[in-house]
């Protein structure tokens, strides 16, 4: 049956920009509360009250700071029914031209950070015998994308950490479920390059397939959906063919048609260095 999210409280990470607005505004639609954290308090307060959220400070990869979340969205909201684990960010670059703290903060964000989000969610929502909690995942969770290296394996550890949490919420009443979109236009996707006969989804694509699992729970939720027998088959195939098959699509090529100019002002924004690495590929 459809759960009707009508003044059910949802805490979105990273949701003042992209996926994570774009998921707050369709759960605001469908007369949830929701709890936006992020790390400028400032940018996602602007975001809240355009939106008709709630905003607070998020660092996800301090533990303490995530408690802290969830401790105040609890006091002011109610009790969380669903955790969207949605913050992430990715650096385009072969891998030993990739700086260490480049490195390092991608784990921590996406792999480090959901791991978090889960351990502040799993004790109170198992006590009160339900609950539900989302992962962004991304595509690469499954298939590796050269030139994304980094993010690629903290997005298949999402993956193995689910696959394993799920199991152990077993009988909780606590659902858990992951999402794996392909490419959306975003600004972590900004000027990166374009696979063959792989179309850029839109925030609000992903947005209603996050909306979708929360209403009808599953373990993984393809977007778009014909994805997930297409990357299933791929396992079943030769690594050989599967190397032809990523030639084709010309996911090889990313290093060679991502415009870093184009990252130049998302990765400032996290802090790391911006030199021009084309000339380096």
């Amino acid at each position: 049956m459809s759960r009707n999210l009508t003044g059910k409280v949802v805490a979105i990470t990273g949701g003042s920009r992209g996926i994570g607005r774009a998921t707050a505004e369709l759960f605001i639609h469908q007369g949830a509360k929701v709890a936006i954290g992020a790390r400028n308090l400032d940018f996602a307060a602007k975001v809240a009250d355009a939106i008709g959220a709630r905003a607070y400070q998020l660092d996800v990869t301090v533990p303490a700071s995530v408690q802290q979340f969830w401790k105040m969205v609890e006091a002011e909201l109610g009790p969380i029914d669903i955790l969207v684990n949605n913050a992430g960010e990715m650096i385009v670059s072969r891998l030993e031209h990739e700086s260490d703290e480049a490195t390092l903060h991608q784990i921590q964000v996406n792999l480090l950070g959901t791991l978090n989000g889960m351990k502040a969610a799993i004790a109170p929502m198992s006590e009160r015998g339900h609950g539900h909690i989302i992962n962004m995942v991304s595509a690469v969770g499954m298939v590796g994308l050269p030139g994304c290296a980094t993010y690629s394996a903290a997005k298949h550890g999402v993956v193995g950490l689910s696959e394993a949490v799920r199991a152990e919420l077993r009988g909780t009443g606590v659902d858990l479920s992951i999402v794996l979109p392909i490419p959306a236009q975003t600004e972590l996707t900004s000027g990166v390059g374009k696979g063959r006969f792989v179309p850029l989804l839109t925030v609000q694509d992903i947005a209603k397939a996050v909306v979708r699992t929360a209403r009808r729970p599953v373990y993984n939720r393809y977007v778009p959906g014909w994805t997930n027998p297409v990357t299933r088959s791929l396992f079943l195939l030769p690594q050989s063919w599967r190397d032809a098959m990523g030639r084709l699509l010309k996911a090889d090529q990313l290093l060679r048609t991502t415009d870093f100019q184009a990252r130049t002002g998302y990765e400032a924004r996290l802090g790391h260095s911006t030199k021009r690495r084309e000339a380096a590929l």
